[in-house]
């Protein structure tokens, strides 16, 4: 459904599910923002039945009496024929079978559905890619063509009714890489290396991603092994018809939110700054949530918004082209509702553009 919306009349269902999580919250966060989005229900499980403020204290004033939802209820209390923006911050593995319940029950109330999901569930349309990097088989499959997963900046529309958004390393890379990769000023080797904060490990403790472990340390993990490296090598070559070799070495910040990736490359021939630059800037200077920055970005600038902020460097034929971003907003929730904004023909920054409080 791409008409246009009525936006000073109408109000679409937004329901989350697998709420409890950090990318939960910041959808539970942002939707209380939207001018158009209105929450139905906040689903899980788990905590079914308590107040959201319980589990999250920061939401307490905005959602004071709102309780999380049955999985198998919240469909009851939403009209029939209504329009539903349904986001799904279920973990990998087990957001197919939640989206395709969701769905199921959706069609019997005749609602019109939108998804956009924030695991792996979706991003690859062969079901032999998924199964190959997480060892399991789709539990879903036939759904996968009902699915798009590409960076909003990097492709035009919605080719789909359903959209999967990358993951936060990859939405980074992809943002830094895609224009090199466009213009095909580089070879076909990216060197990366991205440090991510706390939050990205999810919200139960984990031996080597726990805060207290992470605390003033810094460390590597499965470098060159990193299972989103494929993700971002397949997001690359939808946007540019380019297969890059990715050569990706992450790393566990001492932060608790945000990315920053940094993306070398050996250049064809030697260059100056302005004019790689220049390539950005065509890229992005219709794009609202990413920013070209003089010098360095930094990861206060970004956190807690919806805003990537790219800064280039070239010397002779080397370049690196740094981005950060906030792993929940830009690389998850906010993200997916830029999605779910155009899905429904809304203005694609729409409950989005807060910028960050800078000082966390």
């Amino acid at each position: 459904m791409n008409r246009a919306l009525d936006r000073a009349s109408i109000r679409i269902d937004a329901v989350v599910l697998g709420a409890t999580g950090y990318v939960g919250g910041e959808f539970l966060r942002l939707i209380h923002a939207h001018p158009v989005f209105r929450l139905s229900a906040a689903v899980s499980g788990s905590r079914s039945g308590e107040r959201i403020g319980n589990v999250f204290p920061h939401l307490a004033a905005t959602h004071p009496q709102e309780v999380f939802a049955n999985p198998d209820t919240w469909v009851d209390k939403l009209d029939r024929g209504m329009n539903l923006a349904l986001f799904s911050a279920a973990p990998h593995g087990a957001s197919a079978e939640s989206v395709a319940a969701a769905l199921d029950a959706a069609d019997k109330r005749k609602l019109q559905v939108r998804v956009v999901d924030t695991s792996a569930d979706f991003r690859f349309s062969d079901t032999a890619d998924f199964e190959s990097i997480y060892g399991s088989r789709h539990p879903k499959a036939l759904l996968l063509e009902e699915f798009f997963c590409a960076v909003p900046e990097h492709q035009a529309g919605t080719p789909a009714r359903h959209a999967a958004h990358p993951g936060c390393f990859a939405t980074a890379i992809a943002l830094a890489s895609v224009p090199l990769a466009s213009a095909g000023v580089a070879d076909d080797t990216l060197y990366i290396t991205g440090t991510t904060g706390s939050t990205g490990s999810g919200r139960s403790p984990q031996e080597g991603t726990h805060h207290p472990e992470r605390h003033s340390n810094l460390y590597a993990y499965k470098p060159l092994r990193h299972r989103h490296a494929p993700e971002v090598e397949a997001l690359i070559e939808r946007a540019t018809s380019r297969r890059l070799a990715i050569n990706f070495v992450p790393q566990s910040g001492p932060f608790a939110r945000g990315i920053y990736v940094i993306v070398q490359a050996r250049l064809d021939a030697a260059a100056h700054t302005d004019d790689i630059r220049g390539l950005f800037d065509k890229a992005y200077g219709n794009c609202e949530f990413v920013r070209m920055v003089d010098d360095i970005p930094r990861l206060k600038d970004v956190v807690a918004s919806n805003y990537a902020h790219i800064g280039v460097s070239v010397t002779g034929s080397n370049v690196v082209v740094m981005c950060a971003i906030d792993n929940l907003v830009k690389g998850a929730a906010g993200g997916a509702i830029q999605w779910m904004n155009r899905l429904w023909s809304l203005p694609e920054s729409s409950g989005l553009q807060t910028t960050s409080p800078a000082w966390t």
